[in-house]
C-alpha cells in the first residue's frame, strides 16, 4: 500500500465496520476530516512563515516571559473551546508591543478553528488587505473593490493582522469602518492584532508638545468612531513584554 494511503481506508474515504451481529457496513473514515481541515487551512491564506504556528507551540515559559502572554494563551484556549454558541459572534483584539506574540496567537486561534470546530477563516494582513483594495481601482486589473473585500467580509472567522499599520488617511478610516462595520452587523467572528495601544486619540486641546512626544494610539490610527466599534465586537486582551524575537529567537546561520 502507498505510504500516504491511509490504512484504515485505502483512500477511498470510507472504512468497513462489523456489528455485534455480524452484519457489515460503511463509514466515513476518521481521515477525509482530517483531510478536510488541511484543505480548509490552505485556503485560508496563512502566510507559509506562520503556518507552525498553534497554539500547542506558543511558548510562554522563557526566562524573560511576560505574566500576560500565559494569560493570553489562557483566553485563546477558552475562545476556541466556546466558540461558535459561547462567543456570540464576538473576536478578539490582540493589543502589544511588537515580538510578544501576537500573530502567532492569533493565527493558533484560527488554525484551531477550523481544525476543533470546522470554521472556515481567512487570514490577511491589513496592509496588503488595502493594497488589494487601492490596486482595484487601477484599470488594467480586471478585478473590482468588491470581489477584493467579498471575501473579507464573508469569511466565517477573520484574522486581520496589524491593524493600523498604514498611514491613516480618510480614505482609510472609510474602508476600516466599510469591513469592520460589515462583519459587525452580520456577527462575523474577527480575530485582529495591533502594535498600537488601546486608547483613544490625544484630546484636540493638548499642547502641540505633548502630542509630538508621546505613543501613537489605536484611536489615533484608525479613528476614535472605529476603536469603540471594537470594544463592541471584540474582547480586548492586552499583552506585553520584550521583543521575543530580539531576546530568543534572533535570526542566525547556526
Amino acid at each position: 500500500m502507498p505510504e500516504d494511503l491511509c490504512p484504515l481506508c485505502e483512500g477511498s474515504g470510507l472504512r468497513v465496520v462489523v456489528r455485534p451481529d455480524g452484519t457489515r457496513f460503511a463509514q466515513p473514515c476518521p481521515c477525509r476530516s482530517s483531510l478536510r481541515s488541511v484543505r480548509m487551512i490552505q485556503q485560508a491564506r496563512i502566510p507559509q512563515r506562520y503556518m507552525h504556528c498553534t497554539l500547542d507551540s506558543y511558548d510562554t515559559h522563557f526566562p524573560s516571559s511576560n505574566p500576560t502572554l500565559q494569560d493570553a494563551l489562557v483566553k485563546a484556549r477558552g475562545f476556541v473551546h466556546a466558540y461558535p454558541l459561547g462567543t456570540g459572534g464576538n473576536g478578539l483584539l490582540l493589543s502589544g508591543s511588537i515580538g510578544v506574540g501576537k500573530t502567532h496567537l492569533a493565527v493558533g486561534i484560527l488554525q484551531a478553528l477550523i481544525r476543533e470546530r470546522g470554521a472556515r477563516g481567512l487570514f490577511f494582513d491589513y496592509r496588503d488587505l488595502l493594497k488589494q483594495v487601492q490596486n482595484s481601482y487601477n484599470r488594467s486589473v480586471d478585478i473590482t473593490e468588491l470581489e477584493v473585500l467579498q471575501p473579507v467580509f464573508d469569511a466565517e472567522v477573520l484574522v486581520l493582522d496589524e491593524l493600523g499599520a498604514s498611514k491613516p488617511t480618510d480614505w482609510v478610516w472609510d474602508t476600516v469602518a466599510h469591513i469592520l462595520n460589515t462583519r459587525y452587523n452580520d456577527r462575523r467572528t474577527t480575530i485582529i492584532t495591533t502594535n498600537y495601544p488601546n486608547r483613544p486619540p490625544l484630546a484636540a486641546e493638548e499642547s502641540l508638545p505633548r502630542l509630538a512626544a508621546r505613543e501613537e494610539t489605536l484611536g489615533d490610527r484608525i479613528g476614535e468612531r472605529m476603536r469603540s466599534r471594537l470594544q463592541e465586537m471584540c474582547v480586548v486582551v492586552e499583552m506585553t513584554g520584550e521583543d521575543f524575537r530580539q531576546k530568543v529567537k534572533r535570526a542566525s546561520f547556526a
